[in-house]
């Protein structure tokens, strides 16, 4: 089975795949301050109550936006499977023609969106990634990633409002029954949830002007589920495109 862990700002997610099929995912907290053993111990323990033994995973996958955390998650691979971790890049074959001006900027979750996004829809595209950051990134018909967009994630907007102001609450980050808020509470969730949707519209229709054409707009991303039914631009929503990316890689990574 093929180890995909997905390391980002918030979560460590992780799954496995077997024959292109995914069992888990499964959600940690993103901790800096975790060694390697500790990760490993965690990650033993839900296999364990999934049914799965270490000796199962034959191979491991991993993109980071933590570069503290990628030699910690890279020793865990051959510590707790003997196995080295592929570490995804800018330089693998993605299947894309990478047209970003410095390339190994590209944080490796986007370009394992991107990668997964293309293989699947195989046309021009607008990929949001919901996550801790707001992502973008736009791929042409022919396979030419030219960029994208970064914004706050919906998360830290509303860590931010609650905690630099006197009067605000912390609410749940759910819909609104109207946008018109007739509390304090629904007013925040209106312009938490339905201001996000609008930005994630607003820059998508933007993408697609500048295209020239309209583009085909998935979403990935722990809040997708939250801000896709309220934007007018996501046509679908792949909660484990990350993963899938991954997964896309090594196969790419294996063929080569």
């Amino acid at each position: 089975m093929l180890l995909t862990i997905d390391i980002g700002n918030s979560n460590v997610v992780w799954g496995l795949f077997q024959q292109q099929v995914l069992t888990g995912p499964w959600r940690l907290p993103t901790d800096r301050n975790h060694t390697a053993a500790e990760y490993e111990a965690c990650i033993l323990d839900q296999l364990r109550v999934a049914g799965i033994t270490a000796d199962q995973v034959t191979d491991v996958i991993l993109c980071s936006v933590v570069p503290s955390l990628t030699p910690v998650f890279e020793q865990l691979a051959v510590t707790c499977f003997h196995r080295p971790a592929l570490v995804v890049s800018s330089q693998m074959d993605t299947g894309l023609t990478l047209r970003y001006t410095n390339p190994m900027e590209l944080g490796t979750d986007r370009l394992a969106n991107a990668a997964a996004a293309y293989d699947r829809y195989k046309t021009s595209l607008v990929v949001v990634d919901l996550g801790t950051a707001t992502t973008f990134c736009v791929i042409t018909q022919s396979g030419d990633y030219l960029g994208g967009a970064i914004a706050p994630g919906l998360g830290i907007a509303a860590e931010a409002l609650c905690s630099r102001t006197a009067q605000l609450p912390t609410v749940d980050l759910v819909p609104p029954k109207t946008v018109i808020g007739r509390d304090t509470r629904s007013s925040i969730q209106s312009g938490l949830i339905i201001g996000h949707a609008g930005l994630v519209d607003t820059i998508a229709t933007r993408m697609q002007d500048e295209l020239g054409q309209k583009a085909f707009v998935v979403a990935t991303g722990g809040f997708s589920s939250i801000v896709a039914p309220e934007s007018r631009t996501i046509q679908e929503v792949r909660p484990h495109l990350t993963l899938e990316g991954l997964e896309l890689l090594y196969r790419r990574s294996r063929n080569a």
